[in-house]
């Protein structure tokens, strides 16, 4: 009598051990409501807010307001779905971690790498991200080949894609590792390096932070240019992603996310004459 017991009491145990493994994604997948479903509910669009991320967002320290071209993006699609936003502080890495457990709806501004569409599903590219760097007074690159050279100091953010660029098309240069933008540039400033490299958008960030640091330069032959997307939850349901798909098509197709980048970029110093003139959103 106890052995059977032992025995059902086991059966019962394993069956329900799937079910305790879930995933805050698989509860919410399992739970019946999809997110386009949630949000036409709920009327509240959840986003990650990432702090200092210029010029897609940049948080007021006093008011708690939120401001940026990814901020206005977002108000414009929760027009679409007569929604309110509600802001999830967060990072890039941890956006993508946030959309699997179910935390937010959107994440912008991803590179939709093989690593995170394991997790996570992507848009339409909202932009292509072309790269380019910062560099020296009278050092004026135009082309990778004018930074290839083992006379040329050049920094990037360890575990990025500036740092795989650097490495793929200036292997003959010096080429240093740093934990961070911040001390990369920093390295820059002081003289330690020649040239920071640094995709369009947080290269142009980076001169409205420093202007001392300008110009930005667009490099060529070849041209390096990645789609930023916006990410989102991965479930069967393609009825949301079709719907943000449409209004991306729509609003780069009108320039009209162009316009909010160059104003996102105004918004925190950096002149539209400072844009270069070949850099295309």
């Amino acid at each position: 009598m106890t052995s059977s017991f032992g025995r059902r009491g086991i059966a019962a145990a394993a069956a329900l051990l799937p079910a305790v493994a879930l995933t805050g994604t698989a509860q919410a997948q399992t739970s019946g409501e999809t997110t386009f479903d949630r949000v036409r509910r709920t009327k509240v669009l959840r986003i990650a807010a990432l702090p200092g991320e210029l010029p897609y967002f940049q948080k007021d320290l006093a008011s708690g307001e939120w401001s940026g071209a990814a901020i206005e993006m977002a108000k414009d699609i929760a027009k679409v779905f007569e929604a309110k936003l509600e802001y999830t502080e967060s990072t890039y890495g941890n956006s993508v971690l946030d959309l699997q457990s179910n935390k937010v709806d959107l994440a912008f501004a991803l590179n939709p790498t093989p690593a995170r569409a394991l997790s996570i599903t992507f848009t339409h590219p909202m932009i292509i991200h072309p790269f380019g760097c910062l560099s020296k007074k009278g050092l004026d690159p135009k082309t990778w080949d004018d930074l290839n050279k083992p006379d040329i100091r050049i920094v990037y953010d360890i575990g990025s894609l500036h740092e795989t660029a650097a490495k793929r098309y200036c292997p003959k240069a010096q080429l240093t590792g740093y934990k961070t933008r911040d001390e990369c540039t920093l390295a820059l400033q002081s003289g330690r390096a020649d040239a920071q490299i640094l995709a369009a958008i947080l290269g142009l960030s980076t001169v409205g932070r420093n202007p001392s640091l300008g110009p930005y330069h667009l490099l060529g032959d070849p041209t390096i240019a990645l789609p930023s997307c916006l990410g989102l939850q991965r479930e069967p349901d393609t009825r949301f992603r079709e719907v943000i798909d449409a209004w991306l098509d729509l609003n780069r197709g009108t320039g009209q996310i162009r316009e909010w980048l160059l104003d996102g970029l105004a918004k925190f110093g950096v002149t539209r004459d400072q844009v270069p003139s070949q850099l295309s959103f």
